[in-house]
């Protein structure tokens, strides 16, 4: 036996499956899932099972038959989909309706959909059953499984990451945006789907080692070839400098590789304690 990782059309997530065949990377193939058979695509390269894992099951290399069934159930679905977001306009129910996905076999339906509230459903399941004999199943989705399942263009211009190669939401934090020296504006820190960038969190890790070089904001520093003393007003983590207001009113970009901190000895001998002046508008160094 081999596990094999899958992938199911509308997420990146990969799947662990248990084959008899060690299926190349590329092939479709109909697999036991949760809900029932689907077709899944071959994403990676067998390995042998673990003792204690928990697997899902490869059934067979998807057949011609197999993947024409699928492409007309994809395309029943995406139909039902529409009917729905019209018939719940006109019922004024508050939701979207996400996508509409049939197991291979027809036996159920599932209706994945987003809602700001609970809501009463029962009206649309009528509508379903008016078009398949398949079980119904409503399944409400976040805003980041929405963006996940739809696909949309992030920032960078690029599909969002969501729907390219992310595994799992991991929690995301405002820490993580100051962290990364970024300005705290909801417009920009925010992805299509309205949450926090899921880019923060899987960059974050990366930016804790880089500021580890760096002094602190509002650390004081001494130049080493010049003399110059002063405080640590910005950080910049990929360029590895800092952003110094020098006691003589300039403020400049120094690589932190260049800068002295003062030890607290040093700091509490200073006229003014370590405090240092407030930055008005000062002039920058270039």
């Amino acid at each position: 036996m081999f596990v094999l990782p899958v992938r199911f059309e509308r997420s990146p997530r990969l799947h662990a499956m248990l084959s008899e065949e060690a299926h190349a990377v590329g092939t479709r193939v109909v697999v036991q899932g949760k809900r029932g058979p689907e077709v899944a695509t071959v994403r990676g390269d067998a390995a042998p099972p673990e003792p204690q894992g928990r697997y899902g099951a490869v059934l067979r290399a998807a057949t011609p038959d197999d993947l024409g069934r699928w492409e007309a159930l994809h395309a029943s679905g995406e139909d039902l989909k529409w009917l729905l977001r019209a018939r719940a306009r006109q019922k004024n129910l508050p939701v979207k309706v996400v996508a509409v996905e049939f197991t291979l076999d027809e036996s159920l339906v599932t209706v994945s959909y987003s809602a700001d509230e609970r809501i009463e459903l029962s009206g649309l399941i009528g509508e379903v059953r008016a078009h398949t004999r398949a079980r119904v199943n409503f399944a409400a989705v976040g805003p980041r499984e929405q963006a996940q399942m739809i696909g949309t263009l992030g920032a960078c211009g690029r599909e969002n990451c969501s729907s390219t190669h992310l595994q799992d939401f991991a929690p995301v934090s405002i820490r993580m945006a100051r962290d990364q020296q970024l300005p705290l504006n909801p417009e920009k820190l925010s992805g299509p789907c309205g949450r926090l960038l899921c880019c923060l969190q899987f960059e974050h890790t990366q930016y804790l080692d880089l500021l580890k070089d760096l002094p602190r904001k509002n650390a004081r520093v001494c130049h080493e070839a010049s003399g110059a003393c002063g405080k640590v007003t910005k950080l910049h983590p990929l360029a590895g400098t800092v952003d110094v207001f020098t006691d003589q009113g300039i403020l400049t970009d120094v690589p932190a590789t260049e800068l002295r901190r003062l030890t607290d000895a040093e700091i509490k001998a200073l006229p003014d304690g370590g405090r240092g002046g407030r930055p008005g508008k000062p002039a920058r160094d270039r």
